[in-house]
Protein backbone atom coordinates (compact mmCIF):
# COMPACT_ATOMS: atom_id res chain seq x y z
CA UNK A 1 0.00 0.00 0.00
CA UNK A 2 1.73 3.41 -1.04
CA UNK A 3 1.92 5.44 2.11
CA UNK A 4 4.45 6.84 3.57
CA UNK A 5 5.02 8.58 7.13
CA UNK A 6 6.61 11.62 8.48
CA UNK A 7 6.04 13.26 11.72
CA UNK A 8 3.77 11.55 13.17
CA UNK A 9 1.52 11.08 10.43
CA UNK A 10 0.34 8.44 7.46
CA UNK A 11 -0.52 10.02 4.57
CA UNK A 12 -1.88 7.57 1.59
CA UNK A 13 -1.50 8.39 -1.99
CA UNK A 14 -1.86 6.89 -5.69
CA UNK A 15 -0.35 7.49 -8.53
CA UNK A 16 -1.46 7.10 -12.40
CA UNK A 17 0.25 7.38 -15.60
CA UNK A 18 4.12 9.10 -16.53
CA UNK A 19 5.34 11.85 -17.72
CA UNK A 20 5.69 15.06 -15.78
CA UNK A 21 4.08 15.09 -12.45
CA UNK A 22 0.77 16.80 -11.77
CA UNK A 23 0.03 16.92 -7.54
CA UNK A 24 -3.80 16.94 -7.02
CA UNK A 25 -5.69 17.98 -4.33
CA UNK A 26 -9.45 16.92 -4.80
CA UNK A 27 -12.59 18.62 -3.34
CA UNK A 28 -15.14 18.23 -0.26
CA UNK A 29 -13.29 20.36 2.12
CA UNK A 30 -11.43 18.97 5.15
CA UNK A 31 -13.03 15.59 3.96
CA UNK A 32 -10.90 15.36 0.83
CA UNK A 33 -9.75 11.75 -0.37
CA UNK A 34 -9.00 10.02 -3.97
CA UNK A 35 -12.30 8.82 -3.88
CA UNK A 36 -14.17 12.11 -3.95
CA UNK A 37 -12.21 12.57 -7.70
CA UNK A 38 -15.15 9.64 -8.74
CA UNK A 39 -18.02 11.74 -7.68
CA UNK A 40 -20.43 14.35 -9.52
CA UNK A 41 -19.11 17.00 -7.66
CA UNK A 42 -15.22 16.67 -9.61
CA UNK A 43 -16.33 17.41 -13.11
CA UNK A 44 -12.54 16.99 -13.79
CA UNK A 45 -11.19 13.51 -12.62
CA UNK A 46 -6.93 14.09 -13.36
CA UNK A 47 -7.01 10.34 -12.70
CA UNK A 48 -8.64 9.65 -15.86
CA UNK A 49 -8.18 13.08 -17.37
CA UNK A 50 -4.24 13.25 -17.63
CA UNK A 51 -2.65 10.00 -17.09
CA UNK A 52 -2.45 9.62 -20.68
CA UNK A 53 0.37 11.95 -20.93
CA UNK A 54 1.61 13.10 -17.26
CA UNK A 55 2.45 11.25 -13.99
CA UNK A 56 -0.65 12.30 -11.71
CA UNK A 57 -0.83 11.67 -7.89
CA UNK A 58 -3.68 12.10 -5.79
CA UNK A 59 -3.68 11.39 -2.06
CA UNK A 60 -6.08 11.21 0.51
CA UNK A 61 -5.68 14.23 2.94
CA UNK A 62 -4.70 14.01 6.62
CA UNK A 63 -7.77 12.64 8.71
CA UNK A 64 -10.36 13.20 5.63
CA UNK A 65 -11.96 9.76 6.05
CA UNK A 66 -9.51 7.35 3.76
CA UNK A 67 -6.63 6.19 4.56
CA UNK A 68 -4.18 8.88 6.00
CA UNK A 69 -4.19 9.88 9.21
CA UNK A 70 -2.20 11.87 11.71
CA UNK A 71 -2.71 13.41 15.43
CA UNK A 72 -4.54 16.89 16.29
CA UNK A 73 -2.90 19.64 18.04
CA UNK A 74 -3.34 23.27 18.79
CA UNK A 75 -1.14 23.80 15.64
CA UNK A 76 -3.18 22.01 13.65
CA UNK A 77 -3.95 23.92 10.29
CA UNK A 78 -2.84 24.66 6.58
CA UNK A 79 1.16 24.07 7.85
CA UNK A 80 0.02 20.48 8.54
CA UNK A 81 -1.33 19.94 4.83
CA UNK A 82 1.44 21.64 3.73
CA UNK A 83 4.21 19.42 5.23
CA UNK A 84 1.95 16.47 3.48
CA UNK A 85 2.09 17.37 0.50
CA UNK A 86 5.81 18.34 0.10
CA UNK A 87 6.83 14.66 2.23
CA UNK A 88 4.61 13.29 -1.02
CA UNK A 89 6.87 15.13 -3.42
CA UNK A 90 10.19 14.41 -1.24
CA UNK A 91 9.13 10.46 -1.32
CA UNK A 92 8.28 10.23 -5.08
CA UNK A 93 11.44 12.20 -5.82
CA UNK A 94 9.65 14.76 -7.75
CA UNK A 95 11.65 17.96 -7.76
CA UNK A 96 9.11 20.05 -9.60
CA UNK A 97 5.68 19.46 -10.97
CA UNK A 98 1.98 21.15 -11.77
CA UNK A 99 -0.61 21.27 -9.54
CA UNK A 100 -4.49 20.76 -9.20
CA UNK A 101 -6.98 21.39 -6.77
CA UNK A 102 -10.48 22.01 -6.16
CA UNK A 103 -12.56 23.30 -3.52
CA UNK A 104 -10.40 22.96 -0.42
CA UNK A 105 -7.15 22.48 -3.24
CA UNK A 106 -7.00 25.83 -3.89
CA UNK A 107 -6.04 26.62 -0.50
CA UNK A 108 -3.13 23.68 -0.63
CA UNK A 109 -1.83 25.43 -4.16
CA UNK A 110 -1.35 29.04 -2.51
CA UNK A 111 0.56 27.24 0.65
CA UNK A 112 2.64 25.84 -1.83
CA UNK A 113 2.89 28.48 -4.19
CA UNK A 114 4.01 30.88 -1.11
CA UNK A 115 6.69 28.50 0.81
CA UNK A 116 7.44 25.95 -2.23
CA UNK A 117 7.87 28.28 -5.89
CA UNK A 118 10.48 26.60 -6.80
CA UNK A 119 8.71 23.24 -7.25
CA UNK A 120 5.74 24.42 -8.90
CA UNK A 121 5.50 24.74 -12.48
CA UNK A 122 2.20 26.11 -12.97
CA UNK A 123 -1.15 25.51 -10.92
CA UNK A 124 -4.76 25.29 -11.88
CA UNK A 125 -7.02 26.91 -9.47
CA UNK A 126 -10.65 25.02 -9.49
CA UNK A 127 -13.23 26.21 -7.33
CA UNK A 128 -11.37 27.97 -4.41
CA UNK A 129 -12.78 28.37 -0.96
CA UNK A 130 -12.78 31.65 0.28
CA UNK A 131 -15.01 34.06 2.81
CA UNK A 132 -15.52 37.84 2.51
CA UNK A 133 -16.37 39.43 5.41
CA UNK A 134 -15.73 38.26 8.75
CA UNK A 135 -15.95 34.48 10.23
CA UNK A 136 -19.47 33.68 11.21
CA UNK A 137 -20.06 32.64 15.24
CA UNK A 138 -19.70 28.74 15.67
CA UNK A 139 -18.27 26.17 13.20
CA UNK A 140 -19.13 25.07 9.39
CA UNK A 141 -21.67 22.30 9.69
CA UNK A 142 -19.03 20.35 7.13
CA UNK A 143 -16.06 21.00 10.12
CA UNK A 144 -18.30 19.20 12.61
CA UNK A 145 -19.38 16.48 10.85
CA UNK A 146 -15.75 15.65 10.30
CA UNK A 147 -14.81 16.33 13.78
CA UNK A 148 -17.43 14.11 14.72
CA UNK A 149 -16.41 11.51 12.25
CA UNK A 150 -12.88 11.66 13.82
CA UNK A 151 -14.04 11.56 17.57
CA UNK A 152 -16.29 8.48 16.86
CA UNK A 153 -13.84 6.66 14.94
CA UNK A 154 -12.44 6.10 18.78
CA UNK A 155 -8.37 6.80 17.26
CA UNK A 156 -8.48 10.47 18.30
CA UNK A 157 -9.08 10.34 22.24
CA UNK A 158 -7.17 14.28 22.25
CA UNK A 159 -10.42 15.80 20.53
CA UNK A 160 -11.89 18.06 23.12
CA UNK A 161 -13.94 21.31 22.23
CA UNK A 162 -11.25 23.68 22.91
CA UNK A 163 -9.33 22.17 20.49
CA UNK A 164 -11.41 22.17 17.38
CA UNK A 165 -11.82 25.66 18.00
CA UNK A 166 -8.40 26.49 17.72
CA UNK A 167 -7.93 23.86 15.01
CA UNK A 168 -11.02 25.79 13.92
CA UNK A 169 -9.67 28.89 13.80
CA UNK A 170 -6.43 28.35 12.67
CA UNK A 171 -7.80 26.92 9.17
CA UNK A 172 -10.55 29.58 8.61
CA UNK A 173 -10.19 33.03 11.16
CA UNK A 174 -7.91 34.53 8.49
CA UNK A 175 -10.99 34.68 5.68
CA UNK A 176 -10.02 35.37 1.52
CA UNK A 177 -8.25 32.34 0.47
CA UNK A 178 -7.47 31.27 4.28
CA UNK A 179 -3.65 30.09 3.62
CA UNK A 180 -2.59 33.11 2.35
CA UNK A 181 -3.30 36.40 2.08
CA UNK A 182 -3.65 39.30 -0.51
CA UNK A 183 -0.49 40.79 -0.99
CA UNK A 184 1.21 37.31 -1.73
CA UNK A 185 -1.21 36.50 -4.06
CA UNK A 186 -0.74 39.61 -6.01
CA UNK A 187 2.87 38.87 -5.63
CA UNK A 188 3.05 35.40 -6.86
CA UNK A 189 5.26 34.89 -10.26
CA UNK A 190 3.81 30.96 -10.69
CA UNK A 191 1.79 30.57 -14.43
CA UNK A 192 -2.09 29.68 -12.89
CA UNK A 193 -5.34 29.30 -14.33
CA UNK A 194 -8.40 29.95 -12.37
CA UNK A 195 -11.94 27.98 -13.04
CA UNK A 196 -14.52 30.36 -11.03
CA UNK A 197 -16.63 28.92 -7.97
CA UNK A 198 -20.61 29.68 -7.76
CA UNK A 199 -21.84 29.36 -4.36
CA UNK A 200 -21.21 30.01 -0.87
CA UNK A 201 -18.44 27.62 -0.13
CA UNK A 202 -16.51 28.76 -3.20
CA UNK A 203 -17.64 32.27 -3.54
CA UNK A 204 -17.30 34.15 -7.17
CA UNK A 205 -16.03 37.00 -5.96
CA UNK A 206 -12.97 34.92 -4.43
CA UNK A 207 -12.08 33.21 -7.57
CA UNK A 208 -12.51 36.60 -9.83
CA UNK A 209 -10.25 38.30 -7.15
CA UNK A 210 -7.44 35.49 -7.50
CA UNK A 211 -7.32 35.56 -11.06
CA UNK A 212 -7.63 39.58 -10.89
CA UNK A 213 -4.41 39.54 -8.05
CA UNK A 214 -2.30 36.90 -9.87
CA UNK A 215 0.02 38.70 -11.97
CA UNK A 216 0.89 35.34 -14.29
CA UNK A 217 -2.81 34.25 -14.21
CA UNK A 218 -3.67 32.80 -17.75
CA UNK A 219 -7.47 33.41 -17.59
CA UNK A 220 -10.70 33.20 -15.45
CA UNK A 221 -13.28 30.00 -16.81
CA UNK A 222 -16.57 31.48 -15.13
CA UNK A 223 -18.65 28.06 -16.61
CA UNK A 224 -17.05 24.81 -16.21
CA UNK A 225 -18.89 21.79 -14.57
CA UNK A 226 -21.05 20.25 -17.47
CA UNK A 227 -21.73 19.89 -20.80
CA UNK A 228 -19.79 21.96 -23.55
CA UNK A 229 -18.04 24.46 -20.99
CA UNK A 230 -16.61 21.62 -19.18
CA UNK A 231 -15.49 20.23 -22.88
CA UNK A 232 -13.85 23.91 -22.89
CA UNK A 233 -12.33 23.77 -19.58
CA UNK A 234 -11.07 20.50 -20.47
CA UNK A 235 -9.06 21.63 -23.63
CA UNK A 236 -7.84 25.40 -21.86
CA UNK A 237 -6.71 23.01 -18.98
CA UNK A 238 -4.90 20.64 -21.44
CA UNK A 239 -2.86 23.35 -23.35
CA UNK A 240 -2.54 25.29 -20.12
CA UNK A 241 -0.43 22.20 -18.73
CA UNK A 242 1.12 21.81 -21.83
CA UNK A 243 2.32 24.75 -22.31
CA UNK A 244 3.66 24.84 -19.30
CA UNK A 245 5.30 21.61 -18.90
CA UNK A 246 9.15 21.83 -19.23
Amino acid sequence: MPTIQHNGATIYYEEYGSGFPILTFAPAGVQSTIEVWRKPMAPINPMTEWAANYRVIVMDQRNAGGQSHAPLTAQYGWPSYESDHVAVLDHLKIKRCHLYGQCIGGSFIFSLLKNHPDRIASAVIAQAIGRIGPLKPGRAERFNTWAKGLADSGSHPEINEALLDTVYQNMYGAGFVYSADRAFVASCQTPCLTLAGNDDAHPYPISEEISRLLPKNEGLIKEWKSGQPLVAARTAVNAFWAKHTP
